[in-house]
């Protein structure tokens, strides 16, 4: 059984027992989360998809801690302008655990 949720302007999907790093939620490490934005659900051959959304699904997950990615270089250049620019950026992320699909 797998479904496919929105969250952080992403799209999972996504199984029980399944740990992934979404955008930063404003929730406790330890912590239930519920997804409601759920785009489709599967189970073998049983499958719904929602218009966007399907009715009555949710997503429930486990909040195992918060990060930050590794760094990315960003680099800006503008050739005979004498112009040399290098920014540095790293992205908070919640890691989580999914426990239940409904």
């Amino acid at each position: 059984m797998y479904a496919v949720v929105e969250t952080g302007g992403k799209q999972y999907r996504v199984a029980i027992g399944d740990v992934l790093r979404v955008e930063k939620l404003d929730a406790a490490a330890g912590a239930s989360v519920n997804f409601d934005k759920v785009l489709m659900v599967a189970d073998g051959s049983n499958v719904r998809m929602g218009a966007p959304l399907v009715s009555g699904a949710a997503v429930t997950a486990t909040v195992k801690g918060h990060g930050r990615a590794d760094t990315i270089r960003v680099f800006k250049f503008r050739r005979r302008k004498h112009f040399r620019k290098t920014q540095g950026h790293r992205q908070h992320y919640t890691e989580i655990e999914i426990t239940g699909i409904q």
